[in-house]
């Protein structure tokens, strides 16, 4: 999963990064959460442009606001089924730019230390979203989006089971539905990146707060050590087998 990320850089990067011209913006974010504006990418005319959204998806068919989940992210695997997110995966699909996000790895004693997990070449990332158009009933209109995940690869398997998809600079049309194929092989897109695409540097709790948004939530910490080995217990006399066991 992907519940915070951060996308701090200049506007003037953004817009090359992604070959569009500046419609919105905001300031440098370093501790981005659910519910908050984000920025992303879509095809619209041909062209790429940016919106500012809000992030966790409302489907366009959403009736009752107060009884939907908070759907910040979406499983790759399933999303072209799911009535959550079919709609937008076949017709709004979009890129969501980030420098880097965040995962918390489960420690010793239950303690969990958070990682910051950059992009080990430096520069900008674009997540894989899907992006959906809500009225209420005064016709007032909100966008929302969600981010889609795969399993994680090899090196950030330990830390999370799950994270992002990302999608390459070659792919961007791709995606977006704006190569000749209108996106028809989009689930290309769909893998975990190799090896050695992502930095993991454990980093202090104050990336929980939302509130916390500077770059001092990046300084690299000590990690927590790994617990002490467990010895091993005495023989015991063997157990009756005769009924089924629940663990």
């Amino acid at each position: 999963m992907c519940g915070r990320f951060a996308l701090a850089v200049q506007p003037e990067d953004v817009e090359a990064e992604f070959s569009m011209i500046r419609i919105e913006w905001f300031p440098p974010r370093y501790n981005i959460a659910p519910t908050q504006p984000i920025l992303i990418v879509r095809g619209e005319r041909g062209e790429r442009r940016p919106a500012l959204v809000r992030w966790g998806l409302i489907p366009s068919w959403t009736k009752d606001l107060a009884a939907l989940p908070l759907l910040f992210n979406a499983r790759s695997e399933t999303a072209a089924e799911k009535p959550a997110y079919r709609g937008a995966y076949r017709h709004r699909r979009c890129l969501i730019p980030a420098t880097g996000f965040y995962e918390w790895q489960k420690g010793p004693n239950g303690k969990k230390q958070p990682y910051y997990l950059q992009p080990a070449s430096g520069g900008i990332i674009a997540f894989a979203g899907l992006w959906d158009e809500w009225a209420d009933d005064k016709g007032n209109i909100i966008d929302t989006a969600a981010i889609l995940t795969t399993a994680a690869n090899r090196e950030l398997a330990p830390i999370h089971e799950r994270m992002p998809v990302i999608v390459r600079r070659e792919q961007y049309d791709l995606w977006l539905g704006l190569d000749a194929d209108r996106g028809a092989k989009a689930g290309q897109v769909l893998l975990p990146p190799p090896d050695g695409t992502f930095e993991a540097i454990p980093i202090g709790p104050a990336v929980n707060n939302f509130r916390n948004d500077d770059p001092s939530i990046l300084a690299r910490v000590a990690p927590l050590s790994d617990p002490e080995p467990s010895r091993p217990k005495k023989a015991e006399k063997p157990a009756d087998n005769s009924q089924l066991k629940l663990f």
